[in-house]
């Protein structure tokens, strides 16, 4: 039979491992947060090869931009004008909801503001940011890379393209309006775990 002064030794060392256990935790978390704020101050470098658009969700029939697809190909377009040598893949396969691909839809968002169609490539296939870039990278040699996507994703974004090779890339972060950027932000912190751990 256990004793009063074992149990309660007990009892302090499983809330000293607690305690111990949750401020690691959250030290994980702040960590991760701290890198995903700083891909929203990313630079892109200038004269890029290749500018890839990542792909967001379509909405309606016929196909539009949702908020997120719209902030990421407004931040690119000031670029896109600014180097005119550089070509452009955008990414976006069609999802079960979808009436067109995002590839499709974003090519004709960027033709009607201007940009010329020879310089479009179409990714119309994948589903997530690492098939976005696997693709991308089967359509042509990137060479110096700029990735858009919006501002709290680019961290991890950037972070894939390396590991898969694109070793020269930069971003452009577009700034995200959407009422739902917190909870945004907080299924980016665990979809970064997620990443450091097992999406190699």
């Amino acid at each position: 039979m256990i004793d009063t002064k074992t149990a309660r030794r007990r009892e302090r060392l499983m809330m000293t491992l607690l305690l111990v256990l949750t401020a690691v935790c959250v030290l994980y978390l702040a960590i991760i947060f701290c890198l995903i704020l700083s891909g929203t101050r990313s630079q892109p470098d200038n004269h890029a090869d290749t500018l890839l658009i990542l792909g967001a969700q379509v909405k309606g029939t016929p196909a539009r931009p949702s908020q997120s697809l719209k902030e990421r190909l407004d931040a690119a377009l000031p670029y896109l004008f600014a180097n005119r040598a550089t070509t452009i893949i955008v990414c976006g396969g069609q999802g079960p909801d979808e009436s067109d691909t995002e590839a499709n839809v974003m090519a004709d968002y960027l033709i009607t503001r201007g940009i010329e169609r020879k310089r479009l490539i179409k990714e119309d296939t994948s589903t997530r940011t690492k098939e976005n870039l696997l693709n991308a990278m089967a359509k042509r040699e990137l060479g110096k890379t700029v990735i858009v996507t919006n501002d709290f994703h680019l961290y991890r974004a950037k972070l894939l393209a390396k590991r898969l090779g694109i070793n020269r890339v930069s971003g452009i972060p577009a700034p995200s309006r959407n009422p739902s950027t917190v909870l945004m932000y907080a299924r980016e912190i665990l979809a970064l775990a997620y990443g450091f751990l097992a999406d190699w």
